[in-house]
Protein backbone atom coordinates (compact mmCIF):
# COMPACT_ATOMS: atom_id res chain seq x y z
CA UNK A 1 0.00 0.00 0.00
CA UNK A 2 1.24 3.48 -0.86
CA UNK A 3 1.67 5.23 2.48
CA UNK A 4 1.28 8.59 0.74
CA UNK A 5 -2.44 8.07 0.19
CA UNK A 6 -4.29 10.73 2.20
CA UNK A 7 -7.80 9.86 3.39
CA UNK A 8 -10.29 12.32 4.90
CA UNK A 9 -12.92 10.78 7.19
CA UNK A 10 -16.05 12.88 7.88
CA UNK A 11 -18.17 11.29 10.61
CA UNK A 12 -19.79 12.71 13.76
CA UNK A 13 -19.55 9.50 15.86
CA UNK A 14 -16.35 9.40 17.89
CA UNK A 15 -16.33 5.59 18.06
CA UNK A 16 -16.68 5.35 14.29
CA UNK A 17 -13.88 7.87 13.74
CA UNK A 18 -11.61 5.84 16.03
CA UNK A 19 -12.49 2.62 14.21
CA UNK A 20 -11.88 4.15 10.79
CA UNK A 21 -8.59 5.72 11.86
CA UNK A 22 -7.33 2.40 13.22
CA UNK A 23 -8.53 0.45 10.18
CA UNK A 24 -7.14 2.83 7.59
CA UNK A 25 -3.84 3.53 9.31
CA UNK A 26 -3.21 -0.19 9.79
CA UNK A 27 -3.62 -0.52 6.00
CA UNK A 28 -0.99 2.15 5.39
CA UNK A 29 -3.13 5.23 4.78
CA UNK A 30 -2.60 8.66 6.31
CA UNK A 31 -5.88 9.74 7.94
CA UNK A 32 -7.45 13.11 8.75
CA UNK A 33 -10.62 13.19 10.85
CA UNK A 34 -13.50 15.69 10.70
CA UNK A 35 -16.43 15.49 13.12
CA UNK A 36 -18.95 17.58 11.17
CA UNK A 37 -19.75 18.84 7.69
CA UNK A 38 -18.21 22.31 8.08
CA UNK A 39 -14.86 20.91 9.23
CA UNK A 40 -14.98 18.28 6.50
CA UNK A 41 -15.65 20.77 3.71
CA UNK A 42 -12.97 23.12 5.06
CA UNK A 43 -10.42 20.30 5.12
CA UNK A 44 -11.38 19.21 1.61
CA UNK A 45 -11.00 22.77 0.34
CA UNK A 46 -7.60 23.44 1.93
CA UNK A 47 -5.79 20.09 1.67
CA UNK A 48 -5.15 17.52 -1.03
CA UNK A 49 -6.71 14.12 -0.39
CA UNK A 50 -6.76 10.92 -2.39
CA UNK A 51 -10.19 9.84 -1.12
CA UNK A 52 -12.94 10.74 1.35
CA UNK A 53 -14.99 8.44 3.58
CA UNK A 54 -18.24 10.30 4.27
CA UNK A 55 -21.09 9.71 6.71
CA UNK A 56 -24.49 11.05 5.65
CA UNK A 57 -26.02 11.68 9.09
CA UNK A 58 -23.98 14.74 10.02
CA UNK A 59 -25.27 17.19 12.66
CA UNK A 60 -24.89 20.44 10.71
CA UNK A 61 -25.32 19.69 6.97
CA UNK A 62 -26.78 16.56 5.40
CA UNK A 63 -24.09 14.34 3.91
CA UNK A 64 -25.64 14.41 0.42
CA UNK A 65 -25.24 18.19 0.37
CA UNK A 66 -21.64 17.80 1.56
CA UNK A 67 -21.05 15.33 -1.25
CA UNK A 68 -22.45 17.72 -3.85
CA UNK A 69 -20.40 20.65 -2.51
CA UNK A 70 -17.14 18.69 -2.60
CA UNK A 71 -17.91 17.21 -6.01
CA UNK A 72 -17.92 20.73 -7.51
CA UNK A 73 -14.11 20.67 -7.53
CA UNK A 74 -12.99 17.20 -6.38
CA UNK A 75 -12.82 14.23 -8.75
CA UNK A 76 -11.14 11.77 -6.40
CA UNK A 77 -13.09 8.87 -4.83
CA UNK A 78 -15.75 9.56 -2.21
CA UNK A 79 -17.15 6.53 -0.38
CA UNK A 80 -20.32 6.86 1.68
CA UNK A 81 -20.72 5.02 4.98
CA UNK A 82 -24.26 5.37 6.24
CA UNK A 83 -26.98 3.83 8.40
CA UNK A 84 -29.44 4.74 5.62
CA UNK A 85 -30.14 1.42 3.93
CA UNK A 86 -33.06 2.03 1.56
CA UNK A 87 -32.57 1.63 -2.19
CA UNK A 88 -33.71 5.23 -2.65
CA UNK A 89 -31.00 6.54 -0.32
CA UNK A 90 -28.32 4.43 -1.98
CA UNK A 91 -29.34 5.51 -5.48
CA UNK A 92 -29.45 9.17 -4.38
CA UNK A 93 -25.93 8.90 -2.95
CA UNK A 94 -24.51 7.27 -6.05
CA UNK A 95 -26.31 9.62 -8.45
CA UNK A 96 -25.03 12.59 -6.41
CA UNK A 97 -21.45 11.60 -7.10
CA UNK A 98 -20.38 8.94 -4.61
CA UNK A 99 -18.05 6.27 -5.96
CA UNK A 100 -19.42 3.66 -3.59
CA UNK A 101 -21.94 3.23 -0.78
CA UNK A 102 -21.56 0.95 2.25
CA UNK A 103 -24.26 0.60 4.86
CA UNK A 104 -23.56 0.42 8.58
CA UNK A 105 -22.67 -1.93 10.13
CA UNK A 106 -20.00 -2.90 7.62
CA UNK A 107 -16.99 -5.19 7.43
CA UNK A 108 -13.70 -3.31 7.59
CA UNK A 109 -12.25 -5.72 5.02
CA UNK A 110 -15.00 -4.73 2.58
CA UNK A 111 -14.36 -1.03 3.15
CA UNK A 112 -10.65 -1.50 2.44
CA UNK A 113 -11.41 -3.51 -0.71
CA UNK A 114 -13.82 -0.86 -2.01
CA UNK A 115 -11.31 1.88 -1.21
CA UNK A 116 -8.47 0.07 -3.00
CA UNK A 117 -10.68 -0.46 -6.04
CA UNK A 118 -11.82 3.17 -6.17
CA UNK A 119 -8.26 4.48 -5.81
CA UNK A 120 -6.94 2.13 -8.49
CA UNK A 121 -9.63 3.14 -10.99
CA UNK A 122 -9.13 6.85 -10.30
CA UNK A 123 -5.36 6.60 -10.67
CA UNK A 124 -5.57 4.53 -13.87
CA UNK A 125 -8.08 6.95 -15.41
CA UNK A 126 -5.32 9.52 -15.88
CA UNK A 127 -2.94 6.94 -17.40
CA UNK A 128 -2.17 7.24 -21.13
CA UNK A 129 -2.55 3.46 -21.49
CA UNK A 130 -5.75 2.74 -23.42
CA UNK A 131 -5.60 -1.05 -23.19
CA UNK A 132 -7.45 -2.48 -20.22
CA UNK A 133 -7.13 -6.12 -19.17
CA UNK A 134 -9.70 -7.83 -16.94
CA UNK A 135 -8.65 -11.43 -16.36
CA UNK A 136 -9.04 -13.08 -19.80
CA UNK A 137 -10.58 -10.01 -21.47
CA UNK A 138 -8.52 -7.35 -23.27
CA UNK A 139 -10.16 -4.02 -24.17
CA UNK A 140 -8.50 -1.43 -26.41
CA UNK A 141 -10.44 1.79 -25.85
CA UNK A 142 -8.84 3.49 -28.87
CA UNK A 143 -9.23 0.83 -31.56
CA UNK A 144 -12.41 -0.73 -30.05
CA UNK A 145 -10.69 -4.12 -30.26
CA UNK A 146 -12.09 -6.59 -27.72
CA UNK A 147 -10.51 -10.00 -27.16
CA UNK A 148 -11.41 -12.86 -24.85
CA UNK A 149 -8.83 -15.60 -24.45
CA UNK A 150 -7.10 -14.14 -27.51
CA UNK A 151 -10.18 -14.33 -29.74
CA UNK A 152 -11.78 -11.15 -31.07
CA UNK A 153 -15.26 -10.32 -29.78
CA UNK A 154 -17.50 -8.10 -31.90
CA UNK A 155 -19.64 -5.53 -30.08
CA UNK A 156 -22.22 -3.13 -31.45
CA UNK A 157 -21.48 0.60 -30.98
CA UNK A 158 -23.98 0.78 -28.13
CA UNK A 159 -22.52 -2.31 -26.45
CA UNK A 160 -19.04 -0.83 -26.72
CA UNK A 161 -20.22 2.51 -25.30
CA UNK A 162 -21.72 0.65 -22.35
CA UNK A 163 -18.58 -1.45 -21.86
CA UNK A 164 -16.42 1.69 -21.94
CA UNK A 165 -18.61 3.28 -19.28
CA UNK A 166 -18.16 0.22 -17.06
CA UNK A 167 -14.40 0.10 -17.64
CA UNK A 168 -13.91 3.78 -16.80
CA UNK A 169 -15.93 3.24 -13.61
CA UNK A 170 -14.68 -0.25 -12.75
CA UNK A 171 -15.60 -1.30 -9.23
CA UNK A 172 -18.17 1.47 -8.88
CA UNK A 173 -21.90 0.88 -8.67
CA UNK A 174 -23.58 2.54 -11.65
CA UNK A 175 -27.27 3.24 -11.21
CA UNK A 176 -29.75 2.53 -13.99
CA UNK A 177 -30.42 6.23 -14.56
CA UNK A 178 -26.71 7.11 -14.67
CA UNK A 179 -26.09 4.44 -17.31
CA UNK A 180 -29.10 5.58 -19.34
CA UNK A 181 -28.01 9.23 -19.25
CA UNK A 182 -24.42 8.44 -20.22
CA UNK A 183 -25.12 5.92 -23.00
CA UNK A 184 -28.58 6.83 -24.34
CA UNK A 185 -29.14 10.39 -23.11
CA UNK A 186 -31.39 12.12 -20.55
CA UNK A 187 -34.59 11.42 -22.48
CA UNK A 188 -34.24 7.73 -21.61
CA UNK A 189 -34.28 8.24 -17.83
CA UNK A 190 -36.41 5.55 -16.22
CA UNK A 191 -36.17 3.15 -19.20
CA UNK A 192 -34.26 0.53 -17.21
CA UNK A 193 -35.16 -2.22 -19.68
CA UNK A 194 -32.42 -0.83 -21.93
CA UNK A 195 -29.76 -1.44 -19.28
CA UNK A 196 -31.05 -4.94 -18.57
CA UNK A 197 -31.04 -5.93 -22.24
CA UNK A 198 -27.59 -4.53 -23.05
CA UNK A 199 -25.92 -5.76 -19.87
CA UNK A 200 -27.37 -9.15 -20.80
CA UNK A 201 -25.73 -8.86 -24.23
CA UNK A 202 -22.35 -8.03 -22.69
CA UNK A 203 -22.68 -11.03 -20.38
CA UNK A 204 -23.44 -13.34 -23.33
CA UNK A 205 -20.37 -12.12 -25.21
CA UNK A 206 -17.86 -11.71 -22.38
CA UNK A 207 -18.84 -13.93 -19.45
CA UNK A 208 -17.95 -17.64 -19.28
CA UNK A 209 -21.39 -18.32 -17.82
CA UNK A 210 -23.86 -15.47 -18.52
CA UNK A 211 -26.31 -16.89 -15.97
CA UNK A 212 -23.66 -16.71 -13.23
CA UNK A 213 -21.70 -13.56 -14.12
CA UNK A 214 -18.39 -12.83 -12.43
CA UNK A 215 -17.68 -9.48 -14.11
CA UNK A 216 -20.97 -7.64 -14.67
CA UNK A 217 -22.68 -7.91 -11.29
CA UNK A 218 -26.26 -6.84 -10.56
CA UNK A 219 -26.79 -4.56 -7.54
CA UNK A 220 -30.43 -5.39 -6.89
CA UNK A 221 -32.77 -2.43 -7.35
CA UNK A 222 -29.87 -0.07 -7.98
CA UNK A 223 -27.84 -0.92 -11.08
CA UNK A 224 -24.64 -2.77 -11.98
CA UNK A 225 -20.99 -3.00 -11.03
CA UNK A 226 -18.02 -4.20 -13.09
CA UNK A 227 -15.84 -6.39 -10.87
CA UNK A 228 -12.14 -6.22 -11.69
CA UNK A 229 -10.65 -8.13 -8.75
CA UNK A 230 -11.51 -11.18 -6.71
Amino acid sequence: MNTQNQILVIDDEIQMRRLLRTTLESAGYNVTLAENAIDGIRNAETHRYDAIVLDLGLPDIDGIEVLKKIRVWAQYPIIILSARTSEEDIVTGLDSGANDYLTKPFRTSELLARLRSSLRVFQSASSPNTIVTIKDISIDLDTHMIKKNGEQIKLTPTEFALLTLFVRNAGKVLTHNYILQQVWGPKFEGESQYTRVYVGQLRKKLEDDPNNPKYFITESGIGYRLIVEE
